[in-house]
């Protein structure tokens, strides 16, 4: 095998396993997740959260997702109680979006859901490995970014 055969041959299999693990993550925290949550409402929320007020449209680039996309997750979240969605005062044609008292209550429901079986990978796989893959995962998902 030449080295642009083994190249080709070590990109596949690192995409394969990132996709695969991936979708067996998501198979994980989707069954420990409150009833009628789903992922995407659990990590619009942790961001607000963490960031505080934004737009739909901040929200859609922070998770790389189409403006209609989170529209339908903010939709769903709003209806749920877990979001108030606000004119822009600034400019009327936007809008603003804040985490509720609810929605921090389901969020930190659905983190506390979570964590044991976030906890317990981490533990099977060992924190010093976890914590040597974070530079490159993160460094992987920074030039997924920037070619995006």
């Amino acid at each position: 095998m030449n080295r642009s055969d083994a190249t080709h041959s070590l990109a596949v299999t690192l995409f394969s396993e990132i996709l695969t693990a991936d979708q067996l993550v998501r198979n994980r925290l989707s069954r420990v997740l409150p009833k009628g949550m789903e992922i995407s409402h659990f990590s619009v929320l942790n961001h607000l959260c963490r960031s505080g007020e934004r737009s739909p449209a901040q929200l859609a680039k922070s998770f790389h997702v189409t403006r209609g996309a989170m529209t339908n997750t903010l939709n769903k979240l709003e209806w749920a109680g877990y979001v108030h969605i606000r004119p822009d005062w600034d400019d009327a044609r936007r809008k603003m979006v804040a985490i509720s008292p609810a929605g921090r209550r389901a969020r930190d429901a659905a983190l506390n859901a979570i964590t044991p079986m976030v906890t317990e990978l981490v533990g099977e796989l060992g924190e010093e490995k976890v914590r040597a893959s974070l530079p490159i995962l993160r460094e992987l998902r920074l030039k997924l970014e920037d070619e995006g």
